[in-house]
């Protein structure tokens, strides 16, 4: 897989600027905003679905920065399903819509239908989620977290959990949905800081619980079954945790005690259940990405695309059980 921090090369940036020169060209800025006059923005937004608490809050946050900012929003939910997210793709670019974003599904097979839209001179951005494309040129930039990253901060956070630990660490990892690039980059950066630095850590047991609740719970309790010694979970998401934590229950364990748990992104149930002790520690990841993809869409649509960043980050922190109850209240997801 490319990485994203490849296309922060000379050459790509020189490709991207050469795209996006294409792009302006084909597709002139009719105004920067809506309030100031003349056409109104639209935008065609392709969600990757509603599997978890934090893909409602980053809906919540594209729809509601939309509207602040007087763009028309043309929204679709994929219902994780590459396929519906590719056809709801091919009808933007039919609409004529004037920018597509969309948070792909997986990482892979996206080359044709972004070639379509840039043949329609409908420049592309990104959200949430990488691609993994032979031609950066095919979308402008992409608004989201590091993953690779948050695995990384992750393992960091279990070092902290386990200050004192004696003993083996066995530890089971609910991956999120399989080709997903949250899934490998947080599998990967988790696994960098481990190898690394811990030969005493060791994943015992690792599988799909494609994100939802119902597959944490359902994962780690086939987990449990097979390895009765598992100490220490490490969740994608929180939902699989949260959904983990019911199985650790009722096989007369004690979550965030007997099984260690570390999770990423930050929603608020992930929160009640850290203020309970359930879960250890939990690595934020933040889905309020809304308005800074409605600046990046402004600047797309005013011919300046080139100027943004390759990849435009968000602002995250980390938390351990002792902080939950205080930082409980000011969540806002």
């Amino acid at each position: 897989m490319i990485d994203r921090r490849g296309f922060l090369t000379i050459a790509a940036a020189t490709v991207a600027a050469g795209g996006l020169a294409a792009c302006a060209k084909d597709n002139p800025a009719k105004n920067t905003g809506s309030k100031g006059g003349g056409k109104q923005i639209t935008l065609g937004f392709s969600q990757v679905g509603s599997e978890s608490g934090w893909r409602a809050a980053n809906t919540q946050s594209v729809k509601e920065a939309a509207a602040a900012a007087g763009i028309n929003l043309k929204f679709s939910d994929a219902q994780q399903k590459q396929e519906n997210q590719i056809s709801a793709i091919r009808s933007y670019i039919a609409q004529k819509v004037d920018v597509i974003s969309f948070s792909p599904v997986v990482v892979t097979g996206w080359d044709t239908v972004l070639k379509e839209a840039k043949a329609a001179g409908i420049p592309v951005i990104l959200t949430d989620r990488s691609v993994d494309t032979s031609d950066p040129s095919l979308y402008v930039t992409l608004v989201g977290s590091d993953f690779e990253v948050e695995g990384e901060r992750a393992a960091h956070l279990l070092e902290k959990v386990l200050a004192g630990h004696t003993g083996p660490v066995k530890i089971a990892q609910l991956e999120g949905t399989t080709g997903a690039a949250p899934a490998i980059e947080r599998a990967k950066g988790f696994a960098k800081v481990m190898h690394a630095s811990h030969p005493d850590w060791k994943i015992v047991a690792s599988q799909s619980g494609d994100f939802t609740r119902a597959g944490g719970k359902q994962v780690m309790a086939a987990f449990l079954q097979a390895h009765s010694d598992i100490n220490v979970l490490f969740a994608h998401n929180d939902d699989m945790a949260i959904g983990a934590i019911q199985s650790i229950q009722a096989a007369g364990k004690t979550p965030g005690t007997d099984i260690k748990i570390v999770s990423i992104d930050g929603v608020h149930d992930g929160f009640v259940a850290m203020s309970k002790g359930q879960i250890n520690a939990i690595a934020e990841c933040n889905p309020l990405l809304g308005p800074q993809l409605m600046d990046a869409v402004k600047t797309v649509h005013a011919g300046k695309g080139s100027t943004l960043p390759r990849w435009i980050k968000t602002k995250e922190s980390d938390y351990t059980a002792d902080q939950a109850a205080a930082a409980l209240p000011n969540r806002k997801y």
